[in-house]
């Protein structure tokens, strides 16, 4: 019973479990074990685990491991399609305090923010790989670039903030909002009245 309850989380989750599904379906982790040893699960990071016929989608697993990351800066860019630039590494945003040395080590570029302006934005996306994750919206995506554009591929913003201003969806009364909060709204403006 409990490895047909596997198998079918394994097909409803396209093939990528969280150990907290599992717990949630009754499983005894003897099964997990099982099947681990058989060969029918992978483990590609704590508490995540992957068939072997999937791909692994690195930005799904990651946030899954690491719940207060949120995507951002070129990362988020890429994800609400303001850049071509597939990011070489993950730009990711947390707060304050929170422990960064094991992000930097696994090779992510890691921005803190002080935690009233880190829920700011938060929006669901799609990993390239179409499964929901966090990141911040395409509004606060384009401040936290000016922000960090000392940081930041210099290139990158002004393409992105042109792409931004063609959309029929823009929203520049929230992104102006957003970069009042962050302190960059002057700097916005000379690129806006550009543009606009």
């Amino acid at each position: 019973m409990y490895a047909e309850t596997l198998q079918s989380l394994c097909e409803q989750s396209g093939g990528i479990l969280l150990t907290k599904d599992i717990v949630n379906a009754g499983v005894p982790s003897s099964y997990l074990t099982a099947f681990l040893r058989e060969g029918k699960l992978e483990r590609v990071g704590h508490g995540v685990y992957i068939t072997p016929d999937v791909l692994e989608d690195k930005m799904f697993t990651l946030q899954a491991r690491k719940k207060r990351l949120i995507y951002s800066h070129d990362t988020a860019l890429y994800l609400h399609d303001l850049t071509d630039r597939d990011p070489l590494t993950y730009s990711v945003t947390v707060p304050t305090g929170y422990n960064t040395k094991r992000l930097t080590e696994e090779g992510l570029s890691v921005f803190s923010i002080k935690p009233d302006l880190y829920g700011m934005g938060i929006t669901t996306a799609q990993s390239p790989f179409g499964r929901p994750i966090r990141a911040y919206d395409a509004e606060r995506a384009l401040c936290d670039m000016l922000r960090s554009r000392h940081q930041m591929d210099g290139a990158l913003f002004p393409e992105a903030l042109k792409r931004y201003v063609r959309r029929k969806n823009k929203n520049i009364p929230l992104l102006m909002r957003y970069a009042e909060s962050l302190h960059v709204n002057k700097l916005l403006r000379q690129y806006l009245e550009v543009l606009l």
